[in-house]
């Protein structure tokens, strides 16, 4: 651990924020080592929705790695309220109609994300997370790190990513056409996401045509429902049938898993769930304190004559202690009781993790998946390496991390909902690190105490 730290502190001995703007000239210029994308947005303001044709060129060391036709359009939910927005966006051909595209080297598709990281001011939070996943082999999307420029208008570093949606490289699930009512292939592929849900009105409304409803509550004697969207296929699209089909699969699940034999192999929760989805699920968001985990932003899929799963894991820039309320800061906490710490929150948590853990055949498997992670995966050393190469990239390298701090000067500044407000970037990553290490040093106890 002391050479891990001694790296950091040489890696932040010289050229810290503060130094700005005489430590900028020792930098090279933007797009030399991270991609630097260009849009045009053809003198039309973008708006939340619709897309507006748009003109991307993305340029790396004077390489163009893209060069042509997008519809691009804000994205986020409450995450719109900060100055410096995310973005949402399709490749378009030269009709703008959606034309699939390979950029940055990841697979072939039409949806695309420019993440800004504003509240997090490590900028590294979610990458971090989703990068993780990808190395315990469960998909999260593929990020990359860049710099965006707006109509000639430097906007800052950005995380350009995949978008979660149905596709043989991203959640692959088969496709479900409105005429698949067979009993076969009636059974998949279904996205279900359990997070806010805007009506075409842009209104928080659920209902029986996007929606459906657990048929139990998060804490007994409430009024707060779990709710569960229709993602894939969309409500616009899938059929009553298929409604019915999904909707009687979460109730069984959910009838098994509150009965007095969830525990058994056949007629319990097992029959339903995909187990190591879920327990991978569980670690990824105990591991970084998930404010939003569980209960927002969570997807499920299923596929055709397979069992449930847990994830894509998504959208984690309250993680890692950034969050203020809630119990977000703390490091030796669970971060599945949320509901007993928030209990008038509108979204809750499923019973679900409650339950599952007091199955011994699940907490012993999850004993064992964190222990085996803990050796490589999620060591301290290599987390730590990681973000080493981040910063790396981002301050050492390319010089962007004084790039986005010249743009927005918010370091040493409340940005909802900070807890911790360091006056250097510096300091936001030292915070980030010593989080994570007690973090792991109290899951190490509380998991193999379970």
């Amino acid at each position: 651990m002391k050479k891990i730290y001694l790296l950091f502190f040489i890696l932040f001995a010289c050229n810290k924020i503060e130094d700005l703007p005489n430590s900028l000239v020792e930098y090279p210029e933007i797009g030399k080592i991270i991609p630097h994308v260009k849009i045009n947005t053809l003198n039309k303001q973008i708006v939340d929705e619709p897309k507006i044709p748009s003109k991307m060129i993305i340029l790396k060391d004077s390489t163009i790695l893209y060069d042509g036709n997008i519809g691009i359009e804000y994205r986020g939910s409450s995450s719109q309220l900060f100055d410096k927005k995310s973005y949402g966006f399709e490749t378009w051909d030269n009709n703008n109609e959606d034309m699939d595209y390979t950029l940055l080297g990841f697979p072939e598709e039409e949806d695309w994300i420019f993440y800004g990281p504003y509240s997090d001011k490590t900028l590294v939070r979610n990458k971090l997370i989703y990068d993780l996943s990808n190395q315990i082999g469960r998909y999260a999307s593929r990020t990359k790190f860049c710099e965006l420029t707006i109509n000639n208008e430097y906007m800052g570093v950005y995380v350009f990513m995949e978008k979660l949606k149905r596709d043989k490289n991203r959640i692959a699930i088969k496709k479900l056409e409105n005429s698949d009512l067979d009993s076969i292939n009636i059974s998949g592929g279904y996205i279900i996401k359990i997070d806010k849900s805007d009506d075409d009105n842009g209104e928080q409304v659920y209902n029986d045509f996007n929606a459906f409803k657990s048929n139990y509550q998060p804490n007994s004697g409430t009024y707060q429902s779990i709710w569960f969207n229709y993602e894939y296929p969309k409500a616009k699209d899938i059929h009553n049938e298929q409604k019915k089909y999904i909707q009687n699969y979460f109730h069984s699940f959910e009838e098994a898993l509150s009965g007095i034999n969830f525990k058994d192999s056949l007629i319990g929760y097992r029959k339903y769930i995909d187990i190591e989805s879920f327990i991978d699920f569980f670690i990824l968001n105990e591991l970084s304190n998930n404010l939003d985990g569980y209960r927002l932003s969570t997807f499920l899929h299923k596929n055709r004559n397979e069992k449930l799963k847990i994830g894509p894991i998504w959208d984690f820039n309250l993680s890692f202690g950034n969050g203020n309320y809630c119990s977000g800061e703390k490091y030796d906490t669970w971060t599945y009781k949320f509901n007993e710490k928030c209990s008038d929150d509108f979204w809750l948590i499923p019973f679900w993790w409650e339950k599952l853990l007091k199955d011994e055949y699940f907490v012993n498997k999850l004993k064992e998946r964190w222990n085996e992670l803990r050796k490589k995966e999620l060591s301290d050393e290599n987390i730590f390496q990681m973000i080493q190469n981040y910063i790396s990239i981002l301050k050492n390298e390319s010089g962007a991390v004084y790039r986005n701090y010249s743009k927005w000067n918010v370091l040493g500044k409340y940005l909802w909902p900070n807890n911790y407000v360091g006056n250097s970037y510096e300091s936001e990553i030292d915070y980030l690190i010593k989080w994570i290490t007690k973090r792991n040093n109290w899951l190490d106890k509380s998991i193999n105490e379970l």
